[in-house]
């Protein structure tokens, strides 16, 4: 289990993301993991964490989209 949660700066970011009509799919979807991650009792999925390094490794997603993948791989589970 991992005891983060997103921060309120990295919150806040992330709620414009979920309402800005230019933000990819891909960003939504992880701007929606890090708002869900405010509570302890969320931690990112294996899925989510497999979508967020993708992101990570690639050259084609924005900076913000990346912050937002690091904050969700900072998150996950410490077993996996």
């Amino acid at each position: 289990m991992n005891h983060k949660t997103s921060s309120k700066s990295m919150a806040s970011k992330a709620a414009k993301a979920l309402t800005d009509k230019g933000a990819s799919k891909i960003q939504k979807s992880l701007a929606a993991s890090v708002l869900s991650q405010r509570s302890l009792q969320k931690q990112t999925g294996a899925n989510m964490e497999d979508v967020a390094s993708k992101v990570l490794q690639s050259s084609k997603y924005s900076d913000e989209t990346k912050s937002f993948a690091a904050s969700v791989l900072s998150q996950s589970n410490d077993k996996r």
